[in-house]
């Protein structure tokens, strides 16, 4: 039954939620009843790492504040990084690509559906799991990237680092899973036609990130498995004062896991990026063998590194070489996308809907992100700004300015097909210039607090020239940002019980998650448009040029 015949304004609630009741969310295998939990979940600890933020910015926006104790900031600065990273961007990408990718390359469910809600579940389980330490009266507090010898029981005998460790296990566990599932769906499962070539750009992304998961995360478990035998069973794995132990060790890990773990909440963005801009640019992507490609090689590069996180330790002159020229040089892959969208954008016929408005801000605000990063592959900067609060800008700018803005993007985009309505375009341009201001005020003014020498990770400050007003204007930020997003949440809210219903393409969209009703039926098809480029559904409504197309690729071939 297509959308357009029953009128939603006639049922209680939207069709998404009709005869679905709670008994078959907790059992579901569907791919996208899978997505939306992961959502779903994702924003509610959103707004517990939002809260968390907000406790960090009321301590420090005056000098010598008695708000929190150090103990408890160093928790809620623990878990804040903690909840953001592995509890909000990545599981949100996840949820997302659950929903859509499937979607996307025509097929009926995932390849292995019962793998899917058990990673769910299981990363549920840890995300619990890390806040049920307040019930022992001590949540982790040894930084989310927790270095020893900070996390080993000598220094943090508290029982909080060993539910943060086993919760990121778990995480880790349900996070593997979901990549298994998505790559083995993408090469075995997609449409006739198909080709690798003619796949869309978000779906060659969450390709590179599931490789990057697998590769990653399997490290990182392996070294918090080690971290907590040092904790709980006296092991010497990262002991520095006993024969063999080395704190370094815990760091090469760490971080070789965690710089790519920049690029998993990062490709899926530029991802997104690629579907949304062209469809609002009324363009196809300018090069997209060059958007895809360049992927490619960030995902490579990714793994060659980590060690520019770690240039103040004191390593070898050749190797902080080494690690610096490729930082220097994945720069390079990533400004070739800039290149793309930006290209794809110029003399196109923009539509200046609040997708393609939060697709702009992420291009400019990623790029400032990016240029600090760069400056980082500088082993002299590096060693000046190390540990300053010109790193949490930069951090910031990064994956709030550039992932989550990306994410925005995608949510205003592809709420239609999920829902079956759209969400307010008044709130969502109230929305975005909230959250441009916000974000900016916030983040912005931290690049020259750290370059006048504040420190990151102190929960006060000595009333020193321009600290004070510099971190108030950061407060103030943060505040408008918060505001930003409870704006958001009530447009989602608002919008799936009043919102206008969408229709089945409501952008005009050219990939086959627009070929289906809104929302789509639990079997996905109906039937499935043929094949023949990145664009089947421009084909379709175009016959005549796909024709065209297809001849003269015979000729040239």
């Amino acid at each position: 039954m297509s959308q357009e015949s029953v009128s939603p304004h006639a049922l209680p609630f939207p069709p998404l939620t009709r005869g679905w009741g709670w008994l078959a969310w907790l059992s579901t295998t569907d791919h996208k009843k899978i997505g939306i939990l992961y959502m779903v979940t994702s924003l509610f600890f959103f707004g517990v790492g939002g809260i968390e933020a907000l406790l960090i910015r009321i301590q420090l926006a005056t000098p010598e504040a008695k708000v929190l104790t150090p103990q408890e900031y160093n928790a809620i600065f623990t878990m804040h990084g903690t909840t953001m990273i592995f509890l909000v961007v990545m599981p949100l990408f996840i949820g997302i690509a659950n929903y859509l990718v499937p979607l996307m390359i025509g097929a009926r469910d995932v390849a292995f559906p019962r793998l899917n809600a058990l990673g769910f579940w299981v990363f549920l389980l840890g995300g619990i799991v890390i806040y049920l330490a307040l019930f022992t009266g001590s949540l982790a507090d040894a930084g989310w990237f927790s270095y020893a010898p900070l996390s080993e029981a000598a220094y943090s005998s508290r029982p909080g680092v060993d539910y943060w460790i086993v919760g990121l296990i778990e995480m880790g566990v349900g996070t593997i899973g979901a990549a298994v599932n998505l790559l083995a769906t993408i090469v075995r499962y997609r449409a006739p036609g198909m080709t690798y070539r003619r796949m869309p750009l978000f779906v060659w992304m969450m390709m590179i990130t599931s490789l990057i998961i697998l590769y990653a995360l399997t490290p990182l478990n392996a070294g918090l498995i080690m971290l907590l035998g040092d904790r709980l069973l006296h092991l010497h794995f990262f002991r520095a004062n006993v024969s063999g132990g080395s704190a370094i060790l815990w760091q090469h890990i760490f971080w070789f896991f965690g710089h790519p773990e920049v690029y998993i909440m990062a490709l899926p963005a530029f991802g997104m990026m690629s579907e949304v801009v062209p469809v609002f640019s009324r363009k196809p992507i300018f090069g997209y063998t060059f958007v895809a490609g360049s992927g490619v090689a960030i995902g490579l590069l990714s793994f060659a590194v980590w060690v520019h996180h770690m240039f103040a330790v004191g390593l070898s002159t050749p190797m902080n070489a080494a690690f610096s020229a490729a930082s220097m040089l994945i720069a390079v892959p990533t400004g070739v996308k800039i290149f793309n969208w930006s290209t794809t954008m110029f003399r196109g016929k923009l539509r200046l809907d609040t997708p393609l408005l939060f697709a702009a801000a992420f291009i400019i605000q990623f790029v400032i992100g990016g240029i600090t990063g760069t400056m980082f592959a500088a082993v002299p900067l590096d060693w000046q700004l190390t540990d300053s609060y010109f790193v949490v800008a930069h951090f910031h700018y990064v994956l709030f300015g550039g992932s989550m803005f990306a994410l925005w993007a995608g949510v205003y985009y592809w709420y239609p097909k999920i829902t079956g309505r759209m969400l307010n375009e008044r709130l969502g341009k109230w929305h975005f210039w909230l959250a441009v201001i916000g974000f900016n005020a916030t983040f912005f003014v931290q690049h020259i607090l750290g370059l006048v020498g504040m420190p990151r990770r102190v929960y006060t400050y000595p009333n020193l020239p321009g600290y004070e007003a510099m971190n108030m204007i950061s407060t103030v930020g943060a505040f408008i940002l918060a505001a930003a997003v409870v704006l958001f949440l009530w447009n989602l809210v608002v919008s799936f019980r009043r919102g206008k219903p969408a229709g089945d393409n409501p952008w005009d969209a050219w990939t086959l998650e627009w070929a289906t009703n809104s929302p789509p039926p639990e079997h996905n098809f109906e039937k499935l448009p043929p094949v023949r480029s990145a664009r089947p559904l421009f084909d379709l409504a175009h016959p005549e040029i796909a024709d065209y197309l297809d001849t003269h690729s015979e000729a040239k071939a």
